[in-house]
Parts: structure tokens; sequence; C-alpha cells
């Protein structure tokens, strides 16, 4: 806003500085022109008067009358100065003509410079608003754009610690299950073999005892029955 402020000054200043041309110039065409017209009404007299005075050194040269001389020149000086008048009314009625022209024409050129100018003056602010307006709705566009990428990256980032997150719990569920598995599996194994020595060492020993029982009875019975024979012997 303070550039355009600057900007309508610098304007406002060109607008008066082309015034003050403007008027310049008019005076000075005025003043070349009365000073033009005078020039003429001076140069019309000069010639009226040195009309006159060559139509008295004539009428003296010629000898004539006196009633002569006076009708010659008064015949002479009405028709230059009725030709003086009518050159000069001609001459002052053609200046204010033009005059007046160029008075119309610098009123007019001014009229046309100040609306030139103001067309302008509102086209640039038009423009420069209308450049503004776009500026901001680009600008405002291009963070909704940056905010909604930045949302949906934190969202896939998320989404992906979250899956990262559940398999890796599952992982380690599946692979703690498996451990607990193995080791009641073991737990399972070694029981089996326990019971499995248990049951041999039972065994064995039900079947040393068997056959120590075996023993001792088969020796009971031969002592039993040989006994008897050694005394018959050794009676």
């Amino acid at each position: 806003m303070k550039a355009l402020l600057n900007l309508n000054i610098s304007w406002s200043q060109d607008i008066q500085h082309v015034k003050v041309v403007v008027r310049v110039v008019v005076v000075v065409v005025v003043v070349v022109v009365v000073t033009v017209v005078a020039v003429v009404v001076v140069v019309k007299v000069v010639v009226l008067v040195v009309e006159v005075v060559i139509i008295i050194i004539m009428k003296y040269l010629r000898k004539q009358t006196v009633d002569d001389s006076f009708k010659l020149l008064r015949h002479g000086a009405l028709i230059v100065h009725s030709s003086s008048i009518v050159a000069v009314v001609i001459v002052v009625v053609v200046k204010a003509v033009v005059i007046v022209a160029v008075i119309v024409v610098v009123v007019v050129v001014e009229v046309v410079v100040k609306v030139v100018v103001r067309v302008v003056v509102v086209v640039v602010v038009v423009t420069v608003v209308a450049v503004v307006v776009v500026v901001k709705v680009v600008v405002r566009v291009v963070v909704v754009v940056v905010v909604i990428v930045v949302v949906v990256v934190v969202v896939v980032v998320v989404v992906v610690v979250v899956v990262v997150v559940v398999v890796v719990v599952v992982v380690t569920v599946i692979a703690v299950v498996v451990v607990v598995k193995v080791v009641v599996l073991v737990v399972v194994v070694i029981k089996v073999v326990v019971v499995v020595v248990v049951v041999v060492v039972v065994v064995v020993v039900v079947v040393v005892v068997a056959v120590v029982v075996e023993i001792a009875v088969v020796v009971v019975v031969i002592v039993v029955e040989i006994k008897p024979v050694g005394d018959i012997f050794f009676r």
C-alpha cells in the first residue's frame, strides 16, 4: 500500500509538472501571438505614414495645386488607411482564432492527459491489486497443499510405525508361544524319559530281585535237599 501511495504521489507530481509546462507553453504562445500582432500593426502604421509622405512629395514634385494635393493626399490616405484597417482586422481575427484554437487544443490536451493519467493509474492500481490477490490466493493454496501433504506424510508414517509395531508384537508373541511350546515339549520329553528310566529301573530291579530270589530258592532247595544226603554220607 505504501508503494501504491508513493506511486500515486509521484504520478500527481508528474501531472502537476505537465500542467505547469502546458501553461507555460500557452503563455509563451499568447505572448508570441500578441507580439506578432503588435509588430504587424506597427508595420502597417509605418507603411501608412510612408505612403502619405510619398504622396505629399509627389504632389510637390509635380507642382500640383493645393486642392489637388489635398485631394490626392486624402484619396491615397483613405485607400492606404482602409486597406491597413482591413488587413489589421483580418490579422487580428486570424490571430484571435489561432489563440482560441490554441487555448482549446491546450485545454483538450490537458483534459485528455488527465483522463489518460487517471486511467493509467486506475489500471495500474487494479493490476497491482489483482496481482496481490492472485499472490495471496496462490500462497493460501500452496499452504493448504503443503499442510495436506504434511498431514498425509504424518498419517503414512504413523500407519507404517503402527504396522511395524504390530508386526513386531505379533512376531514376538508367536516366538514366545513357540518357545513355550518347545519348553513344554522338552518338559514332556523329560517326563517321558524319566518315566521310561524309572520303568526300566523298576523292571531291572524286579528282574534282578526275581533272579536273586530264584537263585536263593535254588540254593535253599539245594541246601535242603543235599543236607540229608551228606549226613547219610558222613555217617
